[in-house]
């Protein structure tokens, strides 16, 4: 069984994506640069996956009268959120590369 990547695996893979990412070979380079743009976009869902977390955590009642809160509130309060988190994670994100 494969186990999960975790942030070593992930380091690993990036050292292997620059080392190769600078080799005289065009079609060796090239699966370096693929190696680090998979490695950051895994980065990047491990970002959305928290975010995504913690809004749902955010959404669940803390006690038992906040539990009497619609169900049909809580879906649409995440659904307007959502996209302001998205807005706000693509700036940042834009910002760092």
């Amino acid at each position: 069984m494969v186990e999960r990547l975790d942030e070593q695996k992930l380091e690993l893979l990036r050292c292997w994506g620059d080392g190769l990412a600078g080799d005289a070979r065009e079609e060796v380079r090239a699966a370096g640069r693929a190696i680090l743009i998979l490695v950051e976009e895994i980065e990047r869902l491990h970002v959305d996956l928290w975010n995504e977390r913690s809004l749902q955590r955010a959404a669940v009642p803390v006690d038992d009268e906040a539990g009497a809160v619609e169900p049909d509130f809580q879906s649409s309060l995440l659904a307007r959120l959502a996209p302001l988190v998205r807005r706000r994670r693509s700036g940042v994100s834009g910002e760092s590369t």
